[in-house]
């Protein structure tokens, strides 16, 4: 595996993860959603919502045009739950597509993260620091939702290539429009 190859993965591994945590939540009534909860955030929908407007601040930095700050405003912008499901598929793609796009010497590349306080920093770490914010913040919702009337799906798994994981995330994969081959087919980096 490649290194480009596996920033890919993990981008994909990541909008599976929050597309299965996110399918599980769509099970959840309005109050069990608000409820108060032991985490970071004291609700389910308060650390969906910070998931969002986290992966808004890195991507726009990532492509070149940082909202910076204004990713925050307002901190909880999804007050119901279908737009910021369909917010966070949307932001899941934006960020397969970017990193599918990278080139390997892009890894290195320093991305502005907020113009306003100079702060930069390498496309790799930004990368790397939004893969464990979004593991971190999705560990707590799982502990959340053992707590509500929808079991938590299971999301410590990476893409297993055995036969039986295969076809466990299959329906996932079709809904996401990812294949096993294009995850593991080996493709190979682009020369430069």
């Amino acid at each position: 595996m490649t290194v480009l190859h596996y920033f890919q993965s993990q981008a994909k591994n990541n909008a599976w993860a929050n597309y299965r945590l996110l399918s599980s939540c769509q099970g959840l009534s309005q109050q069990e959603l608000v409820a108060e909860r032991a985490g970071f955030f004291p609700s389910i929908l308060l650390t969906l919502n910070h998931l969002i407007t986290v992966d808004w601040f890195y991507i726009s930095a990532l492509e070149g045009k940082p909202l910076g700050i204004r990713a925050f405003e307002p901190e909880y912008p999804f007050t119901e739950f279908a737009p910021l499901f369909e917010a966070q598929r949307l932001s899941d793609c934006k960020l397969v597509e970017f990193v599918e796009a990278l080139k390997p010497a892009e890894l290195s590349r320093t991305q502005t993260l907020r113009e306003d306080k100079s702060l930069r920093e390498q496309v790799d770490r930004i990368l790397l620091h939004l893969f464990q914010h979004q593991i971190h913040h999705r560990g707590q919702l799982h502990a959340m939702l053992s707590g509500t009337s929808v079991k938590p799906p299971q999301l410590d798994e990476f893409f297993l290539g055995n036969e039986m994981e295969q076809n466990a995330r299959r329906e996932d994969f079709a809904e996401l429009g990812f294949s096993e081959e294009g995850i593991w087919g080996g493709r190979e980096e682009p020369r430069e």
